[in-house]
Formats: C-alpha cells, structure tokens, sequence
C-alpha cells in the first residue's frame, strides 16, 4: 500500500498532507493519522478503531498483486500502469461524503474541489466529538442547512451551479431516509440508473460514485484523462480491461499513471 499514491489518485478529498508520508484523513466522523516507512504503517488509532473502520477503508481483504493475472501481456500500456501505480488502493469511502464530493468534482480541478468541500464543511459546522479534537467538520445533510439559513448559504459558498445539486439531493435525502440503505442494496446497473436519475448526476459522476462510494469494482468513471487513455494508447478504442469486473481498479491505475506521465512532461 503506497499512502502517496492514494493520496495523488484523485479519488479521495479529505487526505491533508501532514509531513512526507503522512497524511490526516478525515471519514466516517473520525480522524486518522497515519505515516509510511516502506512497509510500515503507524496510526493514531487503537487496534479496535482499526479493526472497525480503517481495515476496511483501506480495502485490506483485496488481493490487489493478483489483478495481473487478468491482464493482456501484450497491453503494455496497463501492464505499465500496474508497475507504475503499485501500491494503489479503491478506498471504501463514507457513501454521502462521497456523492457530495463528486457533485462537487464536475469540471473541476483538486485543490478546488478540495476547497469547496471544506468550504460546505466548516460553513455548516457538524462535529463529532472526535472531530472537535481537530477542529474539522462533516459533510451535512439538508437539516443542517436550513438550520443555517436555508439554500441561500450554500450560493455564498463560491460553488456556481453545483450548489442547486447539493440542495436538490440533500432535501432527497431528508425525505427519504433509506436512500443510502437503498442505494447500498443495488446492483451497479441500478444504482447508476438511480443516481443519475438526480439532477447534477451524470454518467461519469455516478460511475465516481458508484466505484468509490459503493465498491463496485466493475465501475469505469471516464474522464478527459481516461478518453485520452482511449485516444492515445489504444487509437479510439475501448480496450476490453474497460468492461472487466475490476476495470475500476484499472482505471485508477491507468489514470493515474497518464496523468503523472503528462504533469511530468
């Protein structure tokens, strides 16, 4: 496991870098602090907080060496991707944080995603005990905005028109309380279909969703970089590790790969 690449794979927001490999990471109403040296991890939680939350989290139960043993020898693009990326890991993400991270995420760049979401998060104030401990904040839900004055906030929060998507889906989730519990239970044509039944979910955005929210492993989010994976390692068409039941993984690694050859260059 490489916290770094993790970290730079643009599938999580709330890492904040604390030092060379280590990171704070802010989930499921808790903290964790964690540093790397080669192979070992420290963590500022107990056994049984890692046991409960962070194993899971970090996907520990997957085997991710043995994915090679599904892959073309002859694709040397994926192949090279795999060797670049080793390390990479699909988090098992807060499924709320996570459709209201990637709502926030459209045609937009990190540091200002990581920025809008903070913004939403200090502007409405939800904490846990542990999170005083940091002074952070959750992502609310629609009764916390109308506590804090209702939608007009969220349009001084400096987040254009995402802002009548978030409205849209929180009062969704006011009303129906067993969204969550329902979307878990879906299979990932459903839950695509489901999501992008909401205003300000498209296809790319529940596919993000659905790979780092709910798991689903076969999910393929295609973005800019991943149509220029298409155009330009595989001449405009789609290579079949796209439609493969852990093509998400791949894509992650073939992502993030591309990207850093490109800021590299």
């Amino acid at each position: 496991m490489s916290l770094e690449k993790i970290a730079d794979s643009g599938q999580c927001f709330r890492w904040n870098k604390l030092d060379e490999d280590k990171y704070r990471i802010i989930a499921f109403g808790d903290y964790l602090d964690i540093a790397q040296s080669g192979n070992k991890f420290e963590l500022s939680c107990s056994e049984k907080e890692f046991e409960e939350i962070w194993y899971n989290y970090f996907d520990l139960d997957f085997d991710y060496g043995a994915l090679i043993n599904y892959v073309d020898e002859n694709d040397k693009f994926l192949m090279e991707s795999m060797e670049f990326g080793d390390g990479m890991r699909i988090l098992n993400q807060d499924i709320w944080e996570t459709i209201i991270s990637f709502i926030i995420s459209q045609n937009n760049n990190i540091p200002r995603i990581k920025k809008g979401i903070e913004s939403v998060c200090t502007r409405y104030g939800v904490q846990t005990q542990r999170l005083k401990e940091i002074d952070a904040y959750m992502i609310p839900k629609f009764s916390d905005i109308e506590k804090a004055g209702g939608r007009d906030t969220l349009s001084e929060l400096g987040l254009g028109y995402r802002d009548e998507y978030i409205y849209g889906i929180c009062d969704y989730y006011d009303k129906n309380p067993e969204f969550i519990s329902e979307l878990k239970k879906l299979s990932y044509d459903n839950a695509m279909k489901y999501l992008m039944s909401f205003k300000g979910i498209g296809k790319k955005v529940a596919n993000c969703i659905c790979l780092f929210g709910l798991h689903k492993l076969d999910a393929c989010p295609i973005d800019v970089w991943v149509k220029k994976i298409i155009d330009e390692e595989y001449s405009g068409v789609m290579p079949a590790w796209m439609t493969h039941k852990y093509a998400g993984i791949y894509q992650q690694y073939a992502f993030y790969y591309k990207r850093s050859k490109k800021c590299s260059t």
